[in-house]
């Protein structure tokens, strides 16, 4: 089975963005909830959780095969994953400057505060969903209504809160 032209360049695109994208939280001068956060979202447990739960979700709602079901899942998640080494910490800095500085101004609190973490969870979740729902739409032409986007939305909140959830149970040593 080839992959249909726009995918092909869905995931060339993500390549591209990773391989410039290549710095690693380590490598930062500063950190906020989002970096930290996307250093768990390349963990093996929120990837397996993920492809698992997006995978039965396409499954069953798109109604398609085993075969295409495993390929689009894969393809999605692999431009997320491309792309969101950017696009969450960049969601998460723009957060930070604003409306992170109000709030944290006003309340007196530093970075790591729960709005935050909250903030940075559903950002996480929308980048992912966005871009996903993209190359479904795009590179295997499958409508994406209401139902569509808010079901992927929820598959990638079971992996983002796994990747959350390991934050919590084994802190990252900063």
């Amino acid at each position: 089975m080839s992959a249909h032209p726009a995918t092909r360049r869905i995931i060339r695109i993500s390549v591209a963005i990773g391989l410039a994208a290549a710095s690693t939280a380590a490598l930062a001068d500063m950190v906020w909830p989002a970096l930290i956060l996307e250093t768990r979202l390349f963990s093996w447990w929120a990837i397996t959780v993920g492809l698992v739960a997006e995978y039965l979700f396409v499954r069953v709602f798109f109604r398609r095969s085993i075969q295409s079901s495993l390929v689009a899942t894969l393809a999605a998640n692999a431009a997320s994953s491309l792309a969101g080494v950017v696009l969450i910490p960049l969601a998460g800095i723009v957060w930070e400057f604003f409306p992170g500085v109000i709030y944290m101004t006003l309340l007196s609190w530093g970075t790591f505060n729960p709005i935050t973490w909250a903030a940075t969870f559903a950002l996480a979740c929308a980048v992912n969903t966005l871009i996903e729902t993209q190359v479904y739409a795009r590179g295997f032409a499958w409508g994406i209504g209401r139902r569509e986007f808010l079901g992927i939305f929820v598959a990638n909140a079971v992996s983002v809160g796994v990747a959350l959830g390991s934050l919590v149970m084994v802190p990252p040593s900063l």
